[in-house]
């Protein structure tokens, strides 16, 4: 299912958007920008070909940081096939900040993991 995507981007949930986007900034090194999004503020870095997402939401240890993998399409049908394959979503398909598609689920550990699919691109293949 996931033989075609890549890892496209990494969130991180944070307490306070300021000191990430600082410590990001300043201490790592890495260029940030701060987004205005649908549901409010984030700010995004880039790591080489992975983005990173910052949002301020409170979480439990363990919830974050989610790995995005980018699927490009198909959302729907990925959803439909890890549901058979008994994985708890734990977000269905829903609208992500850039007004594309993301989905959330568990690895066997408890880890969130979320397929992406872009803007535009067709729900089913």
């Amino acid at each position: 299912m996931l033989s075609g995507s890549k890892l496209d981007t990494v969130v991180f949930f944070v307490s306070s958007l300021a000191r990430s986007a600082a410590f990001y900034r300043d201490t790592l090194g890495l260029e940030v920008q701060a987004v205005e999004g649908h549901d409010g503020p984030f700010a995004t870095a880039q790591a080489g070909a992975v983005a990173l997402v910052f949002i301020e939401r409170p979480s439990r240890v363990g919830e974050s940081p989610v790995v995005v993998f980018n699927i490009g399409q198909g959302i729907d049908d990925c959803a439909d096939a890890l549901a058979c394959r008994g994985v708890e979503i734990v977000v269905p398909v829903s609208e992500a900040p850039d007004g594309g598609l993301t989905l959330d689920f568990l690895d066997p550990d408890g880890a969130v993991l979320s397929l992406y699919q872009p803007p535009r691109a067709p729900r089913r293949r």
